[in-house]
């Protein structure tokens, strides 16, 4: 549960006993989605529903922001100063929100708008903060819908005309933890896709 302190220090535990005794990369990846208009058939849209996306996707990912980098703040920095890097995930959404996703929008949004200051905040400990803003790829929640919506979502993009692949998202990842000036930056990764409304 990335908004529960105790499970992202459990997890960091976990890391750091795997890898030894240090953690030096995390990548967000955790997120929901609520589809609903503002205002519905049935009235307005739940609070407490706009509050749950909010709550997992940006409170969320500040949480475990905020808990591995304390971490990475306490190990010896590399002879470049570096201690880790961390990597969020927002979405396309975050600029191209379609009707129905105030609450998904608002939440990615927040985590763009948090990338800069976050990365300014711990370039004195040597952390990084990036984040990828992907459209439409092959998650669990995507390849729940129909195959015929799938292939409907996966022409609306450019080129490649397809859903993107799992690997490319981590190659892109990978990228960023590999690239010492990559810092502060929010990278799409879509296809040249744009969202209609």
């Amino acid at each position: 549960d990335v908004t529960s302190e105790h499970d992202v220090a459990a997890a960091l535990d976990v890391a750091e006993a795997r890898f030894g005794g240090r953690v030096d990369c995390a990548v967000n990846c955790a997120g929901v989605g609520a589809a609903m208009r503002t205002l519905t058939k049935n009235g307005p849209h739940p609070l407490d529903e706009f509050a749950r996306v909010l709550t997992v996707n940006t409170i969320g990912t500040f949480n475990v922001i905020r808990l591995a980098a304390d971490r990475m703040a306490q190990r010896e920095a590399d002879a470049s100063g570096q201690r880790g890097v961390i990597v969020n995930t927002a979405s396309v959404a975050a600029y191209d929100g379609q009707t129905g996703q105030a609450a998904y929008a608002a939440s990615k949004g927040a985590i763009v708008g948090m990338t800069l200051p976050i990365a300014r905040d711990l370039a004195k400990v040597g952390v990084r903060v990036c984040t990828v803003a992907p459209g439409l790829f092959k998650t669990p929640l995507l390849m729940g819908l129909p195959e015929k919506v799938q292939t409907q979502l996966a022409e609306l993009v450019p080129n490649p005309s397809r859903l993107g692949d799992p690997d490319e998202f981590a190659a892109l990842v990978e990228a960023i933890v590999s690239n010492p000036m990559m810092n502060g930056e929010v990278v799409r990764i879509d296809g040249a896709l744009r969202m209609p409304p």
